[in-house]
Parts: structure tokens; sequence; C-alpha cells
């Protein structure tokens, strides 16, 4: 899969393509269903499939000072879209230009002819260009006048009813709902980063860790977690975290901290994928080291016994 930063001055090899049109945080089930209507197109017109999506987030530079609420990072967004067979991520800047245009800017100059698309799908509630002003049947219009069809994809609900969306993912991560959330996404939601230096107090109670900094994901319900963490060699280690602010240390920011079951190496500077596959309490002050060793302990237990079930 090619990953494209612009939209602009594109040689003919890298336009034509059927795309999805979003901003696919998550590349959740209802996602993947706007990317298939695409496929589909691709199949038929025999063109690349393609996916447009934005970086920054609109969201972000919109509301500047809002709060953290990513469900991936553009590298897991590549490794979310590969399995789907996109040839073409044109992953395009959110600038003060993108941000200006209107509905009828963005469907000429960047759909039309910045990427010469000949498709493009969308879901039933896909907002663009300057206050939100296009709508699916708009896109649908200007597609008529320059050349290029469209799609819209209707609402996908699972079996309960509940909207397969990146909202219902969020609402379901800050209820620690793992399970619901990997179901609406697909696979277990997972965060990654890079492996910092912490207090080292984990240590001194024979429990080591990997802390991470959550960066603009959003936080889920803060707590214990039973994780599986995948290194850059590709190992896949299970194990406990604790995500917050630990009540008893007062943190300035809440990290992930995870302890690798039977691992001892040090992975300083490395990035991890932790992928959070159950919630098993919310965090607690301890009455000392004693009594936080003796939970730990008991949250080891209780992690292990989730992940073999999963």
């Amino acid at each position: 899969m090619q990953v494209v930063g612009d939209w602009r001055d594109l040689p003919d090899a890298l336009k034509g393509a059927a795309v999805a049109v979003g901003a696919f945080d998550g590349v959740h089930r209802g996602h993947q269903a706007v990317i298939a209507s695409a496929r589909e197109a691709a199949e038929r017109l025999g063109a690349p499939l393609g996916v447009v999506s934005f970086d920054p987030h609109p969201r972000r530079w919109f509301q500047k000072d809002a709060a953290p609420f990513r469900l991936m990072t553009a590298d897991q967004m590549v490794e979310a879209l590969a399995p789907l067979g996109v040839d073409i991520l044109y992953l395009l800047p959110f600038d003060a230009e993108m941000a200006g245009m209107t509905d009828a800017a963005f469907a000429e100059r960047v759909l039309a002819d910045g990427l010469g698309v000949r498709h493009a799908a969308v879901g039933f509630d896909f907002t663009f260009g300057k206050g939100r002003s296009g709508s699916p049947e708009a896109l649908r219009a200007y597609g008529e006048r320059l050349g290029f069809t469209v799609s819209v994809v209707d609402r996908l609900d699972d079996a309960d009813g509940l909207k397969l969306s990146s909202s219902a993912v969020r609402e379901a991560l800050k209820a620690g709902d793992m399970t619901r959330a990997a179901a609406i996404l697909g696979r277990p939601f997972a965060i990654r980063g890079t492996v910092i230096h912490g207090d080292k107090r984990g240590r001194t109670i024979g429990v080591p860790t990997a802390n991470i900094e959550m960066g603009d994901y959003m936080r889920p319900a803060y707590g214990v977690y039973a994780t599986r963490s995948r290194l850059p060699d590709g190992r896949v280690i299970d194990g406990v975290a604790s995500l917050g602010v630990r009540p008893m240390y007062a943190l300035d920011t809440p990290l992930l901290e995870v302890w690798l079951f039977d691992f001892d190496e040090d992975l300083y500077g490395q990035t991890l994928d932790t992928q959070l596959i159950g919630w098993l309490r919310g965090e607690e002050r301890f009455d000392g080291l004693d009594a936080l060793k003796t939970q730990i302990a008991a949250d080891a237990v209780a992690a292990r016994a989730v992940l073999k079930r999963s």
C-alpha cells in the first residue's frame, strides 16, 4: 500500500482510484463497510482501491484544546487498512487551506482535479467542506457534474441495534467494556507508544513495568487491564497494566504502565503495541506498599485468567 501525503501535483499513476472518504479513526466495522463499497466500485471499474483521510484529524484542527480523543495513530491506520486490500492511502494534510474549502471546492479541487477519483464511497452521515455544509447527496450531485460516481453506505448496527461508530467505541472504552469496543472495532483496542523512563517504583516491589505516555489517545476507564503487548520484533507478551494517574502517587498526566509476564529485557526507547483485552478493576489508593503488592499479585492472577479465555 502506498501512502500519499498530499492531493496536489500527483502523477497520473496515483490518480484514478475508487476511494472511501472519511476520517476513519479506528477503522471499525462501520468504516470497513464503506471501504468495501469502494472496493466493489474499484473491481467494477478496474481501478485501484483508495482511502482518503486526513492528518491531523479535523476535530483536532478545529478544537485544538479538546481532550484527547483518537482511537489510533496514523501508523496504526496504515496497518489496519492493509488487510482490507487498500492500494493507496491518501492521508491529506488538514490545514488552513483544507479547513477553508467549501464542499464544492473540496469535491472539485481535491477529489476530481487533485486525485482524479473515479468513484467515492461515503457513510450515510458523511459531511465535508467548510461548516460541514456538504452531505452525501451533495457529493453525488458534484460527482455527476465532475465525472465520478458516488455510493452511500447506510447506517450499520450490531445485533443489539447499537451504531457501529467511533463514538460508540469511545463510549465502550470509557465504560471499561473492552469486549464491546473490540466487537465494534473488529479487534482489541490497542495503544502504541514508546517506552519511557519512569520512577522505577515497580522494580522495588518486584514488578518492573514498561511506561508509555498516552499522547492523543482517548482515555479509557482508568484502572487495571489484562493486556497483550507486541514488541518490535513481533513477539506478543501477556501482561497486566495500570492505566491512569495512580492515586497513591498522583501523576500529573495519565500513564500506561505494563507489567509483561515472565519477561525481563530492556525496552527503553522501543515502541510497543498494547492491546487492552479486559478491564479488571478501577484505580484504588492503598494503605502502604504491602497492600499494593498483594493487590498486584491478585491482578496478575485475574489477568492471566482473562487472557486464557480470550
